[in-house]
């Protein structure tokens, strides 16, 4: 039998490695790094309907910058990583690089998302992007609609912000 001081300090430590659990990343001060994180969710229409779903940390610009896809299970699915015109791709499976960020998002989600516009759309700023039309109506709820008309297939992007 656990004595009184004994389970008084296990459930102190419990505790205590529940707030741990349940603290945020410190946040970047404004004006240094434009940051967003929450849920993206990526639909594409089809003959074999596909989707793509993922908590994301995104993070810099279109230039610069890094996004991180985690799984609802906490598991990271894969890294981004962007500067200079060269972009790097690493997962459980591989790390590769290209010089194009939009091909190893769509190898990742399954097609192709206007990145550099995405930025904008994230920031409030209505970029038109062919094929693309974006809603930015409940923006300010933390709610991003994106849909794709041309090239088919047709493809729905929605994102949710964290608060």
């Amino acid at each position: 039998m656990v004595g009184p001081r004994v389970a008084g300090l296990l459930l102190w430590v419990a505790c205590a490695l529940w707030l741990v659990g349940c603290a945020q990343p410190p946040q970047v001060p404004a004006g240094e790094e434009d940051a967003w994180n929450g849920r993206i969710a990526l639909q594409v229409e089809g003959q074999a309907s596909q989707s793509f779903s993922a908590i994301f940390e995104l993070r810099g610009n279109a230039q610069t910058g890094g996004l991180a896809l985690i799984s609802p299970l906490g598991s990271r699915i894969a890294q981004l990583e962007w500067k200079d015109g060269h972009a790097q791709l690493t997962s459980a499976q591989e790390s590769r690089t290209s010089d194009s960020l939009d091909a190893l998002l769509q190898d990742v989600t399954g097609a192709r998302i206007p990145v550099a516009a995405l930025f904008a759309w994230l920031k409030g700023v209505q970029t038109t992007v062919p094929g693309w039309r974006a809603d930015l109506s409940a923006l300010e709820q933390g709610r991003l609609v994106a849909h794709r008309d041309d090239p088919a297939p047709q493809a729905t992007l929605r994102i949710a912000l964290t608060r």
